[in-house]
């Protein structure tokens, strides 16, 4: 058994961190789903920029986690607050890298899982134990709240690519996640390592969440039930608050004192042998099947994206100011974002603000569902009008949106789709 003095120098504390009850994995999916849409809604609809909501996100995660570490048990309204603000923030460190860096959102996925098993191991090494159940010092802590950020980004960046890099969408990445989540959770009803099951189902919860919200903000046209950013996230800050709420005053998710009273996790250690082999096993399948699916995918969305001869880029719209066509893309055929694009323009022109932001929508989705399709064409391509469409959702979504601003992306991307 370890002694207290093994721990020092940290303080040993009550739990820092709540029971695993199917209140946390509800909480953890609405938060998931709040940090995607506050992003989004801070990045645009502000227009703070990618750049702005980091640093202002960042401050409020620093702020959150110095309360949650001066804490000396678990108070369920500072935890999950850090929660949801890793939540953002995490979400934040793989957007930047894709769009402001321009790393490939498949060398995320391995960076931040690496980073994400160097942790862990150093974790281990230095606490011998992974247990949730034995977070009772700050080093333990610090250990614990960095993994929560790491598989944050990780879920991000795996989810990203399912969805957009591969072409599945939100939908059908959702129902493979969502099978991926029962499979281990039944895996670990018949004996698979709970502290396994756990990180497992923690990261999947990721892209779950982000599948959810997209489902029901999206337009009905889009197959979601469109109820908008704004409401879903008003919904499941919500949900969040009355859970919180619940269980502050109930105690629920509490968990309660080991028996040998030195809170080292001796009992979770006797009950997790078998642990090391068995992520072994699970982390080499997992990466075998991803593998295997990626190299099946990626090859077939080549093939789609072959140029089929003079006619894949015969077709182009007039140009603006005469009878000669637009020169072609290397990306192919682009003028049915052309159309809603000029569409979007026409009605900024007519003085219709809301029905140009409307319109918007559909270049948004619309491009997004081509993502698969068109950036293997040109990658440099690609991300150049990728740009240019973040900046026109950008200004005709701002809070108190600039005429003339709208109007010079729209046109700026209008020639860049020529």
């Amino acid at each position: 058994m370890t002694s207290p003095h093994a721990l020092a120098p940290s303080r040993q504390l009550l739990n820092k961190v709540p029971e695993v009850t199917v209140y946390f994995w509800v909480i953890k999916v609405l938060c998931t789903t709040v940090g995607e849409s506050a992003a989004d809604f801070l990045n645009i609809n502000l227009n703070l920029g990618l750049t702005g909501v980091s640093v202002v996100t960042g401050v409020l995660l620093v702020v959150a986690l110095f309360f949650q570490f001066s804490a000396n048990r678990y108070i369920p309204s500072r935890y999950w607050l850090t929660v949801t603000l890793v939540s953002v923030f995490g979400t934040l460190v793989t957007d930047n890298l894709t769009d402001n860096v321009g790393l490939p959102l498949e060398a995320s996925t391995l960076i931040f899982g690496v980073l994400l098993g160097l942790t862990f191991l150093a974790w281990y090494l230095s606490e011998k134990t992974l247990s949730i159940h034995s977070v009772v010092t700050r080093r333990r802590e610090a250990f614990y709240w960095l993994a929560i950020l790491f598989t944050f980004a990780l879920g991000t960046a795996t989810g990203d690519l399912m969805a957009e890099v591969l072409g599945l969408g939100y939908l059908v990445t959702g129902v493979i996640v969502t099978s991926l989540i029962v499979v281990t959770a039944v895996a670990w009803r018949v004996g698979l390592n709970s502290v396994l099951s756990f990180w497992i189902i923690y990261i999947l919860t990721r892209p779950l969440g982000a599948s959810i919200g997209d489902y029901l903000s999206q337009p009905p046209t889009q197959g979601g039930l469109g109820l908008g950013a704004t409401v879903t996230s008003l919904i499941f800050v919500a949900g969040i608050v009355g859970i919180v709420t619940y269980l502050a005053v109930t105690k629920a998710d509490v968990i309660p004192s080991t028996s040998d009273g030195d809170g080292d996790g001796d009992g979770d250690e006797a009950r997790e042998r078998g642990g090391l082999w068995q992520t072994v096993v699970v982390v080499a399948l997992l990466v075998g099947v991803a593998a295997t699916g990626y190299f099946l995918r990626t090859s077939s969305l080549q093939q789609d994206a072959t140029p089929q001869g003079a006619a894949a880029t015969a077709v182009a719209a007039p140009a603006a100011g005469g009878s000669r066509p637009a020169p072609p893309s290397p990306l192919g055929d682009l003028s049915a974002f052309r159309v809603i694009t000029q569409d979007t323009l026409d009605r900024l022109n007519a003085g219709d603000q809301s029905g140009a932001t409307a319109r918007v929508d559909d270049l948004e989705l619309g491009w997004d569902d081509a993502q698969a399709r068109l950036k293997p064409k040109d990658k440099a391509a690609w991300t150049e009008i990728d740009g240019r469409i973040d900046t026109v959702l950008r200004e005709l979504r701002a809070t108190s949106p600039d005429p003339g601003s709208e109007k010079a992306a729209l046109t700026a991307l209008i020639t860049a789709l020529g």
